[in-house]
């Protein structure tokens, strides 16, 4: 049963751990079905091959029982030798391709996970007692309904199937060999649709059971919840990874601002500060960027391309860059040097509105 306090859905995290120990949603009863409905159509397709390799194989022994003389145990071992090869050679590729079916619905389920974590020794799978709880619960019990169910299904699908031929069948030792096996393969070909058809009904219940089943046994409480969260916020790769993309993200609005600036201060290189000033507005010159060596690289890029003013100064490059932070004014002691670069930037502005 599963616990009651576990109420909660499980997370993106737990699901991953849960894959990992190799604990995830499947259905054996998916790949069976399934498995079995493409072998009797692979089969039903192959059936002319089938049938007269079949055919060949008996009549081959037929004729080799009778050009024996006198049948002795070498000869007769010799004949079912013969006769278990050929058997083997038509089977051999009906258990590949049911393997093959096996591994493919398995592979889909599960998205090829192989994992080795359930193939560890465990010594409670030793104690008896365990093992006793196993038996007596609510899952043992649906496995056990499961298997009823298909049992009882196959069961009908036959004695109907057999109830409906009864006729035709006991015609067959009178009928020409390669009719009887026509009539024979016909026949367990009806069977096999037959079951193959409420069997997949069945799987597909199944498979919703055992999403359910699963979602229900993974799930949280809200204690492991907190835990969970606690272990992600203080897991150092995953602040280290918050804080890069908060610094990409902040770069990114701040690389935005520098068109807007009245003129870049760089270092030439090493240093570069964008400043905005609104006369009447602001208090003093406001920096809108800042940044050193490939940030002031992309910050000049970026004036350039947008006009914007760039002078160096390298100790007032400098002197900003460490004393104010982005979205700040600048402090008293740089007023006079920033002072006299915007007023020479004002007197250029003035004459090339002039000019025009």
């Amino acid at each position: 049963m599963a616990d009651s306090s576990k109420t909660e859905k499980a997370t993106e995290k737990k699901r991953r751990d849960e894959r990992k120990k190799g604990n995830i949603f499947f259905s054996r009863d998916i790949v069976n079905a399934f498995g079995f409905v493409t072998l009797a159509f692979v089969i039903r397709l192959l059936a002319p091959l089938i049938a007269g390799y079949s055919k060949n194989m008996m009549t081959k022994s037929i004729a080799e029982l009778g050009r024996a003389d006198s049948l002795s145990l070498a000869s007769a071992g010799e004949i079912l030798r013969g006769i278990f090869i050929d058997f083997f050679l038509l089977a051999v590729p009906v258990g590949l391709l049911a393997a093959a079916c096996a591994v493919v619905f398995t592979g889909v389920q599960t998205r090829f996970l192989f994992s080795t974590a359930r193939l560890k020794p465990q010594l409670t799978r030793l104690n008896p007692a365990n093992g006793l709880k196993r038996l007596f619960t609510l899952k043992s019990a649906v496995e056990l309904l499961k298997a009823l169910i298909k049992f009882a299904i196959i069961g009908s699908v036959v004695y109907n199937t057999l109830k409906d031929l009864i006729n035709d069948i006991v015609k067959t030792p009178g009928m020409a060999l390669e009719d009887s096996l026509g009539f024979i393969a016909k026949s367990i070909y009806s069977i096999a649709i037959g079951i193959a058809v409420y069997v997949a009904l069945f799987a597909i219940a199944d498979y919703l059971y055992q999403w359910w089943e699963y979602e229900r046994e993974i799930r949280m409480t809200k204690q492991e919840l907190k835990e969970e969260f606690k272990q992600t916020e203080g897991d150092p790769q995953i602040k280290a990874r918050i804080k890069d993309v908060q610094r990409k993200m902040a770069a990114m609005r701040m690389m935005r601002k520098v068109p807007t600036a009245d003129v870049v201060i760089t270092n030439p290189t090493h240093y570069a500060v964008a400043l905005k000033y609104t006369p009447g507005v602001d208090d003093a010159p406001i920096v809108v960027a800042k940044g050193k060596d490939y940030v002031a690289l992309k910050i000049i890029e970026i004036a350039k391309k947008h006009d914007v003013y760039i002078t160096q100064n390298k100790p007032l490059a400098r002197g900003l860059y460490e004393a104010v932070d982005i979205g700040k004014p600048i402090p008293e002691e740089f007023y006079k040097p920033v002072a006299d670069i915007l007023a020479y930037i004002y007197r250029l502005k003035r004459k090339s509105a002039a000019s025009l």
